[in-house]
């Protein structure tokens, strides 16, 4: 930088807002998180980290640590309604190749994002961003609990549901696109000792499944169901688990009816539609978006998180490039991730209509395959080889010297 520091916020503590936030402090600026939950968020489902984002991660040093937090899933057992094995497919077969792609805990990885950080960035806790206004000097920003600051430039990372793409460029309906389906996932015991895999149980309409982490000392448990957009409260705990309970109350097969009673005892429920946002500009004047809350691709397609790591490394660099012209800089991110992020964006609408099988006969053929193992791991292959491409779909520019 060869004007004075820019005083610039980030909205989010995730995986996007502290990735960025690095990045940031690196190239010279100074930087606040603010942050709606009173600290780190724990729970949620295993996220892959894979293509361009491996060489993120290499460049802010921490690819060996991330990769020694590998889940080091073998793959996925699918099972009918008394728990008998139909089929497997294996890791790679479904785009996690060990050595090449990492699968880690989402809140293993924002802890090290955030230990990463906490000791040259400015955390400002149990607070969130009520209003945004630009003056010629910057963005006056008004908190919920903090008294108002200035900054030069606001940055949303705070998901699909963000707070700063609504208060900047509109209601999140204009810009989200539904995939038809409703995820849910929450810790509970590993009681069927999983090695290191997962189990599926599909029907029409539903998926109940279950998978272990921490290297087998607990598990995942999760329900994913067909539906158009449902009157939910996203905030309200019980009742995302009630809602839960009703679509799946009348299912017996496999371990459904005892998941169910475990999420009803979880505290880190995660429960939100699956679906994308799709926006034609990611920023307005000194505000910007980044990960989920600029182009979350959904949580099936696996590229949430190298998009949230991939796309802070590119706006960051980009503001550095442009001495803090924040328009150039804008521009440059836009142009420079735009086809990157389309590419990911098919994978999440191909990975929802192949995860819930919307008819009888899907699940006939699907279990048909699954006795016919060529043909099973010829198809992953396939959509292997598809999700590589997209993951590696950008050129990242180094800016700075090496």
């Amino acid at each position: 930088m060869t004007e004075k520091t820019k005083r610039i916020l980030i909205s989010g503590a995730s995986i996007a807002g502290p990735a960025l936030a690095y990045w940031l402090h690196r190239h010279g600026f100074e930087v606040t998180v603010v942050e709606r939950a009173p600290a780190l968020r724990r729970g949620g489902y295993a996220v892959d980290i894979r293509g361009a984002a491996l060489l993120v991660l290499e460049r802010m040093g921490i690819l060996d640590q991330v990769r020694a937090a590998d889940t080091q899933m073998t793959g996925v057992y699918f099972v009918n309604g008394s728990g008998k094995i139909k089929g497997r497919i294996s890791e790679a077969s479904i785009g996690n190749e060990a050595g090449l792609d990492i699968e880690v805990m989402r809140d293993d990885l924002t802890d090290m994002l955030y230990n990463l950080t906490k000791d040259t960035v400015n955390y400002l806790w149990n607070d969130s961003i009520t209003a945004i206004r630009e003056t010629e000097e910057g963005a006056e920003v008004q908190f919920a609990n903090g008294k108002p600051q200035t900054f030069d430039l606001v940055i949303g990372a705070d998901g699909l549901h963000s707070n700063v793409r609504r208060l900047t460029f509109g209601e999140e309906e204009q810009f989200k696109r539904s995939l038809g389906c409703y995820i849910s996932i929450f810790t509970t015991r590993n009681y069927l000792d999983l090695n290191h895999c997962q189990q599926i149980y599909a029907v029409r309409g539903k998926t109940v499944g279950m998978y272990s982490a921490r290297d087998n000392t607990e598990a995942r448990g999760l329900f994913i169901f067909k539906s158009g957009t449902l009157p939910c409260d996203r905030h309200n705990l019980e009742a995302q688990k009630q809602l839960v309970a009703n679509i799946f109350g009348g299912e017996n097969g496999w371990e459904t009816q005892r998941l169910l009673r475990a999420m009803k005892e979880a505290e880190d429920l995660y429960f939100d539609e699956i679906c994308q946002i799709h926006m034609s500009a990611w920023s307005k004047g000194r505000i910007a978006l980044v990960g989920d809350a600029a182009y979350g691709p959904s949580p099936l397609s696996g590229q949430g998180s190298s998009l949230a790591l991939v796309g802070a490394y590119v706006l960051a660099g980009e503001l550095k490039l442009a001495q803090g012209d924040h328009a150039q800089a804008f521009a440059a991110y836009e142009q420079g991730m735009r086809a990157f992020v389309e590419k990911n964006q098919k994978i999440g609408q191909s990975a929802a209509e192949g995860m819930v099988a919307s008819s009888s006969f899907k699940i006939i053929l699907q279990n048909w395959m699954l006795r016919v193992p060529f043909l099973m791991n010829a198809t992953f292959r396939m959509i292997s080889k598809m999700i590589a491409k997209a993951a590696s779909g950008i050129e990242l520019k180094r800016y700075e010297e090496p």
